[in-house]
């Protein structure tokens, strides 16, 4: 490939506010994990020295994180050892902590880690995943990383596997928040409900970066009219992970949306690949979708750029969602459930891979009067209150406002605090061993009643499986940051 003749070709997007530019179409590192599975060796040069190839075809964007292997020290190899310009390279990179303290310590401990695995000293994009909304030390986390972005550190700031409720209550929060990495391909449309990812990303300037679009590979011919293979069959962790989404609906009906992308790839004289990748990236918000690679392994540098040879017409775009509709069913919540809540869509079918279990998240204190958790806001202490109390199997939990040790979280935004107030209550039920199922009645306050709407979806949302008795009222409340308040009842069960 000549990088004159195909950087005209490679669509390039602005992310954040610092001149950052990247490829749209980004290589994924992951796959660097499942090469090093169990204890396997690779050549760290080997791979740094395969993705020259992609730089000189225009594909100069490199996804990966603290836990893809070897991935950033093959970064760091390539930038330092290989690359005759790193400044022509973007390399995006994401931190996964474990639920824990996120004081200033621990967040510049983390990033200087990646700091220096890639040799630099800046993060082009530092993404960060959070397992638990309900452990609000997301925030401190978040806030810290900020700093660093004003120190320098950082260049800009992404987040991955994040609700679209939850980046609303983020970038609410004052997070510049450039990018979310989620799950988003044909056969997983969760980004574009109504209301949902696509819509709020493109109102708000946050670039989504797909990853999965191309479904661990089985969106290709190879699959085509083919047998539905047995587990055992499964080689790659890519591939166990994306048989879990097709199992959603079934091999019958992935076998409809593969003849439906293989019509339209052969009027566009491309692949299927290129038809299911074109079709995400031409989604309102996307920035850019990320193609995985197994470097020094294989490679799809030809097809990938193919990808900006074409544009899918309107009537393309309908025969793909005729298919899309047609389901019995699709990938159930929002971006990034798959790793909060069952079903978990991973490669192991649960998070064992990753953590261990969540703690919970506030401490029990036991008393002749039952046992009660606190959440150690400001008010509980002024007031001689807890946050939950529990007798025998019935919880009462207090009028809980979005309040974060001393302060207000979630800005002037009615839904950002309500989003925030509903994590609370269910970490406030869950830590006195009852489940957010358990919950019988709320009650909320509003203190503006234009706001009675956003907030009642955000509670709708939390607690659209329960559906517990509810009020929803105007009051006037206290403090004037606060623009909505719950309180909870709970009777345990089981």
């Amino acid at each position: 490939f000549s990088l004159v003749s195909t950087m005209a070709r490679m669509e390039r997007v602005s992310v954040g506010s610092s001149g950052l530019e990247i490829a749209r179409v980004l290589t994924g590192l992951w796959q660097m994990a499942d090469m090093e599975r169990d204890g396997k060796q690779v050549d760290l040069r080997n791979c740094a020295e395969s993705m020259s190839a992609y730089v000189d075809a225009g594909i100069t964007t490199f996804d990966m994180a603290d836990h893809y292997g070897s991935a950033e020290d093959v970064a760091g190899i390539f930038c330092k050892e290989i690359v005759s310009d790193p400044a022509q390279v973007q390399m995006l990179t994401k931190w996964c902590p474990k639920p824990a303290v996120m004081d200033r310590a621990v967040v510049e401990g983390a990033v200087d880690i990646s700091l220096k695995r890639l040799r630099t000293d800046k993060i082009d994009l530092l993404q960060f995943h959070w397992w638990d909304f309900k452990d609000p030390r997301y925030l401190d986390a978040m806030h810290e990383l900020k700093q660093l972005r004003v120190e320098g550190k950082i260049r800009e700031l992404g987040v991955t596997n994040v609700d679209t409720s939850h980046l609303r209550l983020l970038i609410r929060d004052g997070i510049p928040i450039a990018t979310n990495q989620v799950c988003f391909s044909v056969l997983d449309t969760r980004a574009r409900k109504p209301r949902g990812m696509c819509e709020f990303c493109a109102e708000e300037g946050v670039k989504i970066l797909a990853f999965g679009v191309l479904g661990g590979g089985f969106l290709s011919e190879r699959w085509l009219g083919k047998e539905e293979p047995a587990a055992e069959e499964l080689q790659t962790w890519s591939q166990m992970k994306y048989k879990r989404f097709i199992d959603i609906c079934g091999w019958e009906q992935f076998q409809l949306t593969l003849r439906a992308l293989d019509q339209v790839a052969r009027r566009h004289s491309v692949s299927i690949a290129s038809v299911a990748a074109r079709w995400v990236l031409q989604q309102p918000g996307v920035g850019g979708v990320i193609i995985g690679a197994r470097l020094g392994v294989s490679e799809h540098i030809s097809d990938t750029i193919n990808l900006f040879s074409f544009e899918l017409s309107t009537a393309d775009m309908d025969e793909i969602q005729a298919v899309i509709d047609a389901r019995p069913r699709q990938i159930p919540g929002d971006c990034g459930d798959e790793y909060r809540r069952p079903p978990f869509l991973t490669a192991q079918g649960d998070l064992s891979h990753h953590l261990d279990a969540l703690p919970p998240v506030y401490e029990q204190h036991g008393g002749s009067s039952g046992t009660r958790v606190q959440s150690g806001t400001v008010w509980e202490d002024i007031a001689g209150f807890s946050r939950a109390a529990r007798i025998g199997n019935i919880i009462a939990v207090s009028g809980t406002t979005a309040t974060h040790g001393s302060r207000c979280v979630g800005g002037p935004d009615a839904a950002a605090q309500a989003t925030f107030v509903c994590d609370k209550l269910e970490a406030a039920v869950t830590s006195l061993g009852a489940r957010l199922q358990d919950v019988i009645r709320t009650r909320v306050f509003v203190k503006r009643i234009a706001d009675w709407e956003p907030v009642a979806r955000v509670h709708g949302e939390k607690f659209a499986d329960v559906r517990p008795a509810n009020s929803l009222v105007q009051a006037d409340l206290v403090g004037d940051e606060y623009l909505v308040e719950i309180e909870a009842d709970a009777v345990v069960t089981g």
